[in-house]
């Protein structure tokens, strides 16, 4: 969206958030309660929208314009961003504030739209091929994001989250179900113990939100909406295959996901992208514990557990004692984890040394083929610091959803109907880009004067600012005349 500023024509304005060097790059907490003009100015610049402007256009053709769509797109923009409760509380604001109407290119408080207009518009953007240039839009501005950030996207996590919505009837939901558009419906999901006993039950109604996000910087890299049946592991590819679209190739390292992508369909397709799987094991064996490995036969000590963590067994010691093997490394060329015997790794003694290690002064070696169980024997154990370190960072999924759906109002269940639902879910991922854009753009303070500077990545950004092609200018209250720029696609 082209809109006005106060700076030179060749010089865009810098946002009006200014953080403090020490933040991370995308500071989330930095953000404005309550976003000054200059910020809404800001973020709604930094939004390629106009494919799906002339696209709504097009569509609309020669049928009534008592709405701009460039208006009623402004509308639903601000009301996500000023993080009002409703649609009708956004417009009651746009009456009474001139300065945020003529954001939007309202010009008088008669032109601001009725809540049905807004609704209808909500409708529309719902249907194709709309809802994939609103895609659009979200996947252009990760794309631009992870051009500038060297290691957005390195470490991933993935979750599903429950949304609340209503259901349309009739004929109207037919015409959604037509579409592709899955209805929302009764969801149910149980939460267990060590032991499997069922400790929490949540029940919703409505639908599920798919999101895979940067681990590091809290950033959503893609996302899909589904019903309330849909597994984790089901639709992982396809989240999977956008981020990857969004991001350079091979910048996807890790991803973490909790037991529901633990599949072997889903390991199968992370090695082939060759994409560390970070994901806990599902408990399958019912009464074994261990198993001997694929070669080793009963005179053998190493086994493994049903989470593929190596073990081995001295028999010497009364009674006999198991050790976990210290774990080396993946070998790529050979596609085998290799393990070594823990007493000579570690540096203690061990009665079963002079039998297992046979006179090697740096111990017995184990190669386990990965191709014995992809989901059993990740590229990095799950025994492993590593692997917990980077498992932890699923939280990071549940902070942005918390963001979606408390702080932008994702979850509200105001709203009836797919389409409309879609649309506003789709215009909530567009903002909260826009604002992971901004934090990035922001100037640093670096010292007790207040003097800020640019960030590399932040100057890196604005060198996808162009100034748009000549035009005249509108003139202000005050008769100066404005200059425009805007971000290029």
């Amino acid at each position: 969206m082209t809109l006005v500023d106060n700076a030179h024509p060749d010089t865009p304005g810098r946002p009006a958030m200014r953080i403090e060097m020490t933040k991370p790059l995308f500071a989330w907490d930095a953000l404005e309660d309550s976003p000054t003009l200059k910020t809404i100015r800001q973020l709604l610049d930094v939004i390629p929208d106009q494919p799906l402007i002339e696209s709504v256009q097009t569509a609309r053709g020669k049928g009534r314009d008592d709405v701009p769509v460039r208006v009623a797109w402004g509308v639903l923009l601000l009301s996500v961003a000023l993080r009002h409760t409703t649609i009708e509380a956004c417009l009651a604001e746009l009456r009474r504030n001139e300065s945020l109407r003529k954001l939007i290119g309202i010009e008088s408080e008669d032109s601001v739209p009725q809540k049905w207009n807004l609704s209808r518009f909500l409708d529309t953007l719902g249907r194709e091929p709309h809802l994939t240039d609103l895609h659009g839009i979200f996947d252009a501005m990760i794309e631009r994001l992870g051009s500038v950030v060297p290691d957005l996207g390195r470490n991933t996590a993935g979750d599903a989250t429950s949304l609340n919505a209503r259901r349309m009837r009739g004929r109207r939901a037919e015409a959604e179900q037509q579409e592709g558009l899955p209805q929302a419906s009764g969801g149910r999901k149980e939460y267990t113990d060590a032991e499997g006993n069922v400790t929490k039950v949540l029940t919703w109604f409505g639908f599920k939100l798919h999101l895979l996000v940067d681990v590091k910087h809290e950033v959503s890299l893609a996302y899909r909406i589904t019903d309330t049946k849909a597994g984790d592991g089901e639709t992982l590819p396809e989240i999977l295959a956008d981020a990857q679209a969004n991001l350079p190739e091979g910048r996807i390292e890790t991803l973490a996901y909790d037991k529901a992508a633990d599949t072997n369909e889903v390991h199968k397709l992370l090695s082939r992208n060759h994409i560390k799987p970070v994901i806990q094991n599902r408990s399958l064996w019912k009464e074994e514990q261990e198993r001997m490995l694929p070669g080793h036969d009963g005179n053998s000590n190493i086994v493994y557990d049903e989470a593929g963590t190596i073990y081995c067994y001295d028999r010497v010691s009364q009674p006999i004692v198991r050790h976990k093997m210290s774990y080396i490394g993946h070998e790529p060329s050979r596609e085998t984890l290799k393990y070594r015997c823990p007493a000579k790794h570690e540096g203690w003694e061990c009665p079963m040394s002079k039998v297992c290690n046979a006179g090697k002064s740096y111990g017995l070696t184990v190669r386990v083929p990965r191709d014995i169980d992809l989901r059993r024997f990740p590229v990095l154990p799950r025994a492993t610091k590593k692997f917990e370190r980077l498992y932890k960072g699923r939280t990071a999924v549940e902070r942005v959803n918390a963001r979606l759906k408390i702080f932008w109002g994702a979850d509200d269940g105001n709203i009836t109907g797919s389409r409309r639902f879609f649309a506003l879910l789709g215009i909530i991922l567009v903002v909260h880009a826009g604002f992971a854009t901004l934090l990035a753009m922001a100037p640093r303070r670096t010292g007790t004067l207040g003097q800020t500077k640019l960030t590399p990545i932040a100057k890196a950004l604005y060198g996808k600012v162009t100034p748009p092609a000549p035009r005249r200018p509108r003139p202000t209250p005050s008769g100066e005349r404005q200059a425009c720029f805007r971000f290029a696609g």
